[in-house]
């Protein structure tokens, strides 16, 4: 072994048994670690108890853009490492993402702050609050204003306090620990009110930090774990009299996942900020700065972000910022131009987001295959995917993986693929992946799946994933996100925000990613040119073919009005047509609580038609295609039974409208696209069914829109 590998084997290991108890980091240099790693071990005599835990450390990313915009700065195991050192991502889960903002400037932080609530209030939450730290060293003092409910309440208490202040951080809370009241709510306070920390995530031994602080005499006032941590740095101030370290200090010790903002009357000129599982961004201003867990809270004051990463934190000044690890390392920080704007986030005229964002889909889904479809050529440009391109033309079965509506665009892609490219498709639950000790080889390409980026299981299957020696390639929206960075390539969707929690445009946006990744697949493999120049062609139609059902969306309107007091749907789709029946189901549920089933056609008599009757409406998407005759079969057993029957077909077919009470019409297509047309009725039908019922829409309960606990 080379004497440089050897210290720095060594370095690294320096109280192993610590930092693998903790189960979250390692810090460790040099190409070839695992295999110092197996020496060292050896050589301090560590028990096997020990190895086996070091043996089954994923071998994760922390940074490696898509495409190669971003510079490689940490990569996995058989990757060079620009920098010499790099750090495993947690394999702990990362947490409920909430909402967090943060300022500090010369302005009334106030307003800035309950505005970035507000544009954070679709991911979902049940308690807001805001801490202003006013006032100068020794004369600064702490104003905090809470509240259980939605942000509007927060407004009424903050407007009757009449808070003011330039140095202040917000927070959205969807309980964990602790019932949705106004104690339990963010942010929470030391016992002499003078540090205020916000936080999104976990903390997995708060109980046992509880205990210690109690035994030194520290009263709790909430059943949170966030408490804990805010009492845990005022301890730690005591000793070091500063902040950043304080906030450092506690948070090597932490075991779980963070995104917090912590400010203090102590150093009224300072916020700090810090990550772990849990997206943080700074924002750059002018004299101003700063904090939020996504880049829409803060999109009206700056464009300019930095996106923390693992075990990364920020000290923010009004003139300026730094960065460094928790190890109290620098680190360089990459500054990053935002690209959608305010009026993205907004409403625009729509009465909800979900309106808006269905009706942006002859837009969203050009803009992801703009730039890439090569419609002349039959063939794709995929940039995005070049480091992994070799492994992908060479892949023996590819995986995908991931959660609800991201998992039904999965099942579409294993029919594109297989039919167009011949290779073996599976598609799994990131949930159920990594618990069933999956059988994955290095042949093995894995694609995940999420509009966010952030999700939980699906962040544990790549990792599970890339611990076997899997390639794994990302599809997602969120730039910057966990997901992003965790993968070896990957395609950002380029739909922009999307706001409402049942996914519209981010489910067509996946598709159209899709398409690109088996049309790729297929040129290279089985596919002649002229077949791909087809489907390319196709593609590059399909916008304004949304376009025009969006145009006759007054009809689907009056088919939903008919439909507004059944309690069930039963949804039926055949080939790739199954996975949208799924998903129009999925959606009738979230938004309008109507419960409602998708089935594979032939399978309806295999139990469901037990279910059919005169109050029971069935959707049945029958285009026309190679099974178009045995759809219609299917319709009429359920005709039969008395079923009312709403039928989503191309149009010029003159047969369906025998057997159907009601029929939407769909452009016709190639058949591969087929699925991305027959979801617009299905979209739309479930959001005016909703909205004549009254429902939330845009914030359905008991979801939030990104799902970042297991």
């Amino acid at each position: 072994m080379a004497i440089e590998q050897e210290k720095e084997a060594k370095f690294c290991l320096k109280n192993t048994h610590a930092i693998l108890q903790k189960s979250r980091r390692l810090v460790i240099f040099g190409a070839q670690f695992f295999s110092v790693l197996e020496t060292i071990v050896t050589i301090l005599g560590l028990s096997q108890k020990t190895q086996t835990k070091v043996s089954a450390l994923p071998r994760l990313p922390i940074l490696s853009g898509f495409g190669g915009t971003d510079t490689p700065v940490c990569l996995c195991k058989n990757y060079f490492c620009e920098s010499p050192k790099f750090i495993f991502s947690t394999i702990n889960e990362v947490s409920l993402m909430c909402g967090i903002v943060g300022y500090i400037g010369s302005k009334n932080a106030t307003p800035i702050i309950l505005a970035g609530l507000k544009r954070l209030e679709y991911r979902g939450y049940d308690s807001a609050g805001i801490a202003l730290a006013n006032g100068t060293n020794g004369s600064a003092h702490m104003d905090i204003a809470k509240k259980a409910g939605k942000v509007t309440e927060l407004e009424k208490v903050v407007k009757q306090l009449q808070l003011r202040g330039s140095l202040g951080i917000g927070h959205t809370r969807w309980a964990t620990h602790g019932a949705p009241n106004d104690v339990n709510a963010h942010p929470h306070t030391d016992t002499d009110n003078t540090i205020a920390l916000v936080h999104n995530g976990i903390i997995e031994n708060y109980s046992a930090i509880k205990q210690r602080l109690q035994k030194q005499g520290y009263v709790f006032r909430s059943e949170t774990d966030t408490e804990v941590l805010t009492m845990f740095i005022h301890s730690l101030y005591q000793k070091t009299k500063d902040l950043t370290e304080a906030v450092r200090l506690a948070l090597c010790e932490v075991e779980g996942t963070f995104g917090i903002a912590v400010v203090s009357t102590l150093e009224p000129d300072k916020l700090i900020g810090a990550r772990r599982g849990s997206p943080l961004l700074v924002g750059i201003g002018e004299n101003e700065n700063f904090l939020a867990s996504d880049a829409s809270a803060i999109i009206q004051h700056t464009r300019h972000v930095i996106y923390l990463q693992e075990d990364e934190m920020v000290i923010l000044t009004r003139e300026g910022y730094s960065t460094k690890t928790i190890d109290n390392e620098t680190t360089d920080s990459i500054i990053h131009e935002v690209e959608f704007d305010l009026e993205s986030i907004e409403k625009g005229g729509f009465d909800h987001f979900m309106l808006k964002e269905i009706h942006e889909q002859p837009r969203t889904f050009k803009d992801c295959f703009r730039g890439r479809l090569l419609p002349n050529d039959g063939m794709v440009r995929l940039g995005g995917l070049t480091p992994v391109l070799d492994k992908l033309r060479r892949a023996q079965r590819i995986i995908f993986t991931a959660c609800g509506t991201s998992w039904h665009s999965a099942l579409v892609g294993e029919y594109m693929i297989e039919q167009l490219a011949g290779i073996p498709v599976e598609v799994e639950y990131a949930s159920e992946f990594r618990y069933r000790n999956p059988v994955i080889t290095p042949d093995d390409v894995v694609i995940a799946i999420s509009q966010s980026g952030e999700t939980a299981d699906t962040l544990g299957a790549i990792r599970e994933a890339r611990l076997k020696g899997a390639t794994v390639i990302g599809l997602v929206n969120v730039v910057g996100s966990s997901i992003a960075r965790e993968t070896d390539a990957g395609i950002y969707l380029h739909a922009g925000p999307e706001i409402g929690v049942a996914s519209t445009k981010a489910f067509t946006s996946q598709l159209a990613a899709i398409m690109l990744v088996a049309l790729y697949l297929g040129r290279t493999r089985r596919l002649s040119q002229s077949d791909g120049m087809e489907l390319a062609q196709a593609i590059e139609r399909v916008p304004e073919q949304i376009q025009y059902i969006l145009d006759r969306a007054e009809t689907i309107k009056k088919i939903a009005l008919e439909y507004t007091d059944a309690k069930n749907f039963l949804y039926l789709g055949r080939g790739s047509n199954f996975p949208v029946a799924l998903e129009g189901a999925l959606k009738l549920k979230e938004i309008s609580y109507i419960h409602a089933e998708g089935y594979p056609a032939a399978e309806m008599k295999h139990g469901p038609i037990a279910l059919i009757d005169e109050n029971m409406p069935v959707v049945c998407l029958a285009t026309q295609d190679e099974i178009y005759d045995k759809v219609l079969s299917n319709i009429q057993e359920v005709r039969a039974r008395n079923g009312r029957i709403i039928a989503i077909a191309n149009e010029g077919d003159s047969r369906i409208a025998e057997f159907a009470e009601h029929v939407i019409y769909i452009p016709n297509t190639h058949p591969m696209l087929t699925p991305v047309l027959s979801v617009i009725p299905l979209q739309l039908l479930a959001y005016y069914i909703a909205v004549e019922r009254g429902c939330n829409v845009d914030m359905p309960r008991n979801l939030a829109k990104s799902v970042t606990v297991e």
